[in-house]
């Protein structure tokens, strides 16, 4: 017989949405799917925002297959458990450890796509195809249906939400909803679950033209105190003068705005690179404050260069355009970018670090991790610190620590963050 996948109504839901609606190319479907049939795809993890698996190909290592899914935020998530709350039926089976079909509509009322959408699911593969998505990438997609149906909250998990977090919010929702009834500003009410704050960081930044620190004082109160250098997140806390409210964390960064002339003939920039020299310093500043992310603004100009590009990474005519603007080849661009994304500044010290010679532990070490995965020690090609086996190479830093490269075209491209054991590189 053959297999089937969504055998519950979420999991049908995410395999239609997946065939129709996901804007996904219907050509590299099939291969996928024959591909899960087969149960090549091992090691399936879903986590806030993203997809992991290990898929069985051709070669002796499995290809690592990483999907990248949008996440909600949590006044998107207010939002939904308050619909929720808002139907009895629907509220009392979530609360009872079960979904109620009309949650997806609930969600979707709020803002909330659960399911894919066109450019929702980013998967990357280190097979050395490039299609998108390849075989590898799209039978996990059709496994995720399985796991669905053990699990539908995790779908909820997946988009940012875990199922207790869900319940406790559509709980509180329910209590504020009993207690407030009719009251302005309870559920339901006009003006319900508004923000006060535009949420545009671009704008609370004073990116933009005319944008200064007066700009930024109006933003954080007026009379907030806030240091040259200092962290978005403290900025943000010192404005006692705003209602909470106001301090809630912006959802993403915000969009500068437009200039309203062209520099000089002569200025050393143009417009639309000042515009998005802006959007990268709002991507900054929210990062710093919705994730604690350090500003970068200490990096050199190679190092920089690298992180802008991995910003890109996903939008390649984008990428094409700043490696001609740099004057550097668009393949080089791309590797010291890669090795950003995976593990930073100290990833592109490592792509650019000389050969040496580790001692006779580390090169069992290493032997051992590729034995474990079922390579023979025969298969392994080693030159000083890098191992070899087929398209994978494990790297060894001069500090001790091992980085997995994966074979693209005619480069070796680091993969992954590093790992004090080789052996957890090999094995997923």
């Amino acid at each position: 017989m053959v297999r089937r996948f969504g055998h519950t109504w979420w999991g049908q839901a995410w395999i239609e949405a997946l065939e129709t609606k996901a804007g996904i190319d219907p050509n590299r479907l099939p291969r996928g799917r024959t591909y899960a049939r087969q149960e090549r795809v091992v090691r399936l993890e879903l986590r806030p925002g993203h997809i992991t698996a290990l898929v069985r190909g051709s070669r002796a290592l499995p290809y690592r297959v990483s999907i990248v899914v949008p996440t909600h935020g949590d006044r998107e998530w207010a939002q939904v458990a308050a619909a929720i709350a808002g139907r009895a039926a629907h509220a009392a089976a979530l609360l009872d450890g079960e979904l109620h079909p009309g949650v997806l509509a609930d969600a979707r009322a709020a803002g909330v796509e659960l399911l894919p959408r066109p450019g929702d699911l980013r998967p990357r593969c280190s097979c050395p195809d490039w299609a998108d998505p390849c075989k590898h990438a799209a039978a996990v997609f059709y496994e995720v249906a399985d796991v669905l149906d053990g699990d539908p909250f995790a779908l909820f998990a997946l988009r940012g939400r875990t199922r207790e977090a869900l319940l406790g919010e559509v709980r509180a929702a329910r209590i504020r909803s009993a207690s407030q009834a009719g009251a302005p500003g309870a559920p339901g009410a006009p003006g319900a679950d508004r923000v006060g704050a535009s949420g545009d960081v671009g704008s609370a930044t004073g990116v933009g033209p005319g944008g200064s620190g007066r700009m930024v004082a109006e933003a954080f109160g007026g009379g907030a105190m806030i240091d040259p250098g200092m962290l978005a997140r403290d900025a943000w806390t010192r404005a006692p003068a705003l209602p909470p409210d106001r301090r809630e964390t912006p959802r993403a960064p915000g969009t500068p705005a437009a200039w309203p002339t062209d520099p000089p003939r002569d200025a050393p920039f143009t417009a639309a690179g000042l515009t998005e020299l802006a959007a990268d310093a709002a991507q900054r500043a929210w990062a710093q404050l919705a994730e604690g992310a350090p500003s970068g603004l200490d990096l050199d100009e190679r190092t920089d260069l690298a992180r802008r590009a991995a910003g890109t990474l996903d939008r390649p005519e984008r990428l094409r355009e700043l490696s001609r603007r740099v004057g550097l080849p668009l393949a080089q661009l791309t590797h010291q970018a890669l090795a950003w994304q995976h593990a930073g500044a100290e990833g592109l010290e490592a792509v650019t670090e000389a050969l040496w010679r580790p001692p006779a532990s580390l090169v069992d070490q290493a032997l051992a991790a590729f034995d474990e995965a079922h390579v023979a020690a025969e298969e392994v090609q080693v030159r000083s610190n890098r191992f070899t086996a087929g398209d994978v190479q494990l790297r060894v830093s001069s500090d001790g620590r091992w980085w997995r490269y994966e074979r693209r075209g005619r480069t070796w491209e680091l993969a992954e963050p590093p790992a004090a054991d080789p052996g957890a590189l090999l094995s997923g």
